[in-house]
């Protein structure tokens, strides 16, 4: 081995140390901790999978839709807080939408292309959504009555309600004097300056969480407000007393984590399987 080139000897060192790290960092330390994890915590290391009548029916840390086949909300169920991990609650794509406060501008769908909305716009069209589902007015700050962003493109000589789409009536007629137009598909208003309207909204029954997304997209819990809001809608359905579903949501309450971080949250699974049996 002395007699081998330097060159050499220094390749043949790095292909061993490439060997030796791949059999102990790549075979050996992860059948470690696989086995470790199987052994000790095996419900969680299989994803904390819940099951029902012997059937696995989710995860206790993974949220999920309770819709139909068309998306629609099923009636006798709680519904989860909104998802922006893939096509909801996508483990492999978790995520938030990444949209920020000032994101306030639809782009209106033309021929050819779908659109965007913006992040008001997904907010006040959810807020709308629930108010009808849960029977409350869904009413927001910023907010059309038609459940897209009160937002206006103000220009010299007029204004455009630049997220309602003609033939749209703009939520408000005027604006500083300014006749306001409703939104042309494809025109540009990237030059007016952007006005959202707060409205004159005080009280709004539809909480956060119903009409947000959580960081990762996959948050299984929504908060007591959004769940005792619900409360009466699935009561109606189930035929059940209104206390018995009051109870079954505290029974499926979790507290503030070290007693003192966060707020008290319900787990909507959980919840939705106690109805279940009951």
């Amino acid at each position: 081995m002395d007699r081998l080139p330097s060159w050499l000897r220094q390749h043949l060192a790095a292909i061993r140390a490439v060997v030796v790290l791949t059999v102990l960092l790549g075979l050996i330390y992860p059948l470690a901790t696989t086995g470790i994890a199987q052994a000790l915590f095996n419900g969680k290391a299989n994803g904390s999978i819940v099951q029902a009548g012997g059937k696995d029916v989710g995860s206790a840390i993974i949220g999920q839709s309770f819709t139909d086949a068309d998306g629609k909300a099923v009636k006798k169920y709680f519904q989860s807080r909104p998802s922006a991990a893939g096509d909801g609650y996508d483990p492999t794509s978790t995520g938030a939408s990444n949209l920020g406060p000032e994101d306030v501008v639809d782009v209106l769908p033309v021929p050819g292309a779908e659109g965007k909305q913006s992040l008001l716009t997904r907010v006040c069209a959810r807020s709308r959504a629930v108010g009808e589902l849960e029977g409350v007015s869904g009413a927001r700050p910023y907010c059309t009555a038609d459940g897209v962003g009160a937002v206006l493109k103000v220009f010299p000589d007029r204004a455009v309600s630049v997220n309602q789409a003609c033939p749209a009536a703009p939520f408000v007629a005027s604006y500083q004097g300014l006749k306001v137009e409703c939104a042309k598909p494809g025109e540009d208003y990237a030059a007016g300056r952007t006005v959202p309207v707060r409205g004159a909204v005080s009280r709004v029954p539809v909480p956060p969480d119903a009409v947000t997304a959580s960081g990762s997209g996959l948050d299984p819990h929504i908060s007591l407000a959004y769940a005792e809001l619900q409360a009466p809608r699935v009561a109606r359905e189930r035929g059940l007393p209104l206390d018995r579903v009051r109870a079954l949501i505290d029974g499926n309450t979790t507290g503030r984590a070290l007693g003192f971080m966060g707020e008290p949250a319900v787990d909507v699974l959980e919840l939705n399987l106690a109805l279940d049996r009951s």
